[in-house]
C-alpha cells in the first residue's frame, strides 16, 4: 500500500493526519510500504515509521537465518554423540550391570541399549527429513525447541559416555531431547505434506 499526499491540502489538516494515521499504521501489519508527500513533519515521521519496520524485519530475518544453522548444529552433535556410545557401548552396559554378573545379564542389557539407540537413530532421521525438506527448517517453534532439546541431550550424552551412568537415565535423556522435537517434527510433517498446508 502507498500513499501520496500533496503539499497543499484543500481538505485541511484533520482530513491530512487522518490520511496519514491510515497510512503509517495498516501497511506494516499488511507488510506494504508508506511514502508519504507532505510537509517537513510529515514527511520526517513517515521515514522513522519505515525506518522502525525495517529494522524489526531485519532483527527478525537474522533470528532465523541464525538459528537455522544452530539448530542443524546441535543436531548433528546430538546424533554424532549418539553413534558413537552405539559403536563403544560396551562400557555402557557394564555401567547398567552390578559388579557381579552373567554372560545372559550383559547380553540383556546390550540388546535394551542397542534397542533404545536404534530408536534414537531413527527419531533422528525424521527431524532430519523435516529439516531438509524445508518443512520446518525456517519454522521458528521448532527450531528453538529443537535446538534447546539437542543442545541438552548432547550435553547430558557426553556425562553419560564419560561419567558411566547408568541405563535407565538414558531413558530420560531419550524421552526429553530426543521424542519431544521429533513429536513436533511428525506434526509439522503431516500438516504440510498430509494437510498441504505451507511450512512456517
Amino acid at each position: 500500500m502507498t500513499a501520496y499526499l500533496q503539499k497543499s491540502d484543500p481538505f485541511g489538516f484533520p482530513h491530512t493526519a487522518a490520511i496519514l494515521q491510515k497510512c503509517l499504521t495498516q501497511p506494516l501489519r499488511a507488510g506494504g510500504i508508506c511514502v508519504v508527500h507532505s510537509n517537513g513533519e510529515n514527511i520526517r515521521a513517515s521515514m522513522l515509521h519505515f525506518r522502525f519496520g525495517f529494522c524489526n524485519t531485519r532483527r527478525s530475518m537474522w533470528a532465523i537465518s541464525s538459528l537455522v544453522p544452530a539448530r542443524f548444529l546441535t543436531l548433528i552433535t546430538h546424533l554424532v554423540i549418539v553413534i558413537t556410545i552405539f559403536w563403544s557401548r560396551e562400557n555402557s552396559v557394564k555401567a547398567c550391570l552390578p559388579l557381579t554378573y552373567t554372560v545372559e545379564e550383559y547380553h540383556i542389557e546390550d540388546v535394551r541399549l542397542v534397542v533404545a539407540l536404534s530408536v534414537t537413530l531413527g527419531l533422528f532421521a525424521i527431524e532430519l527429513a523435516g529439516f531438509l525438506s524445508g518443512a520446518s527448517m525456517f519454522n521458528n517453534n521448532q527450531g528453538l525447541l529443537s535446538t534447546a532439546c539437542h543442545a541438552s541431550g548432547s550435553v547430558a550424552l557426553l556425562f553419560f559416555l564419560f561419567e558411566q551412568w547408568t541405563c535407565s537415565i538414558y531413558w530420560w535423556i531419550f524421552g526429553f531431547c530426543s521424542v519431544i522435537p521429533a513429536l513436533y517434527e511428525m506434526v509439522l510433517l503431516v500438516a504440510v505434506f498430509g494437510l498441504k498446508k505451507k511450512p512456517l
